[in-house]
């Protein structure tokens, strides 16, 4: 185990140890190791680097979180009045000591479908930032996830923060499982409404091998209402969204849950959402 106290440090490190793993609050990872599925033979630790367990608003229309800042951090101010759906979508994971040691960064190295802030990052259009010991580069959020537990990041980068815009409306998460604490989501939704622009975003997890973003069931709203700060949304609006949402989604049958019910979990979870917003 290399314990890094410096983000150069721990750049070097992966730069000279190509089986090395980095490892921040370690609730996926070892996981992995426990039960065999991983067995790495060098180890970085990433907890102790400062640079990325800080917050801060570079300008007025951004919050920059770093890869480190645990769940429990992401519960409160200054993150829940920014971003509430993100404080919403921490809560919801594990018990309090792993959202003592989980982060952002974990969620997104891990880049499970199941991963309870990855919708939350794609219904906000959030930026990404990599960095190597000789480059640094930001990723889309859109472009980062490429499939069940796979992304864009190299051996030699860390991720180190992630930017979220701060927007001028309404958003909300919401995610089903088979009990009310400490599970993996059978389903979950963010939706925005960004009522300067009057647009909608919805985000899917865990009913795809990747966060779905449903573009067609955004469109078909905006095609069909004039949604303002005001607006208020018909039963049969919201209905006729969830429904559409849940046809953009390509659930499977697991030990979790079945296809049929996860698409149904979706078209109650988008519905609610909508209305919520323009309630």
């Amino acid at each position: 185990m290399i314990v890094a106290k410096s983000l150069d440090a721990a750049l070097i490190a992966l730069r000279e140890h190509d089986d090395a793993r980095v490892i921040q609050g370690g609730t996926d990872l070892m996981v992995e190791i426990n039960f065999n599925h991983l067995k790495p033979t060098t180890m970085v630790s990433l907890r102790h680097i400062p640079e990325l367990r800080t917050i801060t608003r570079p300008d007025g229309n951004t919050i920059s979180i770093g890869s480190g800042v645990p769940y429990s951090q992401l519960e409160i101010e200054p993150v829940a009045s920014v971003l509430p759906a993100l404080a919403q979508a921490s809560r919801t994971v594990g018990s309090p000591q792993i959202r003592a040691a989980g982060s952002l960064g974990g969620n997104l190295g891990t880049c499970s479908p199941a991963g309870d802030t990855l919708p939350v990052m794609f219904a906000l259009d959030a930026d990404i930032h990599l960095q190597s010991s000789d480059s640094q580069r930001t990723v889309s959020i859109h472009q980062f996830m490429t499939g069940v537990k796979r992304n864009v990041k190299r051996h030699d980068e860390i991720i180190t923060a992630v930017d979220f815009p701060i927007i001028d409306g309404w958003q909300g998460y919401s995610k089903v499982g088979v009990r009310n604490a400490m599970v993996i989501s059978v389903a979950s939704a963010c939706l925005v409404a960004d009522h300067k622009s009057g647009d909608v975003r919805l985000a899917l997890g865990s009913v795809g091998p990747t966060i779905i973003r449903c573009r067609e069931t955004e469109q078909w709203l905006k095609d069909n209402t004039s949604l303002t700060r005001n607006s208020v949304i018909s039963p049969d609006i919201a209905r006729e969204f969830g429904a559409r949402a849940s046809r953009e989604c390509s659930p499977i049958d697991d030990h979790r849950s079945t296809a049929q019910y996860r698409r149904h979990a979706i078209s109650i979870l988008a519905a609610r959402l909508l209305q919520k917003a323009y309630s």
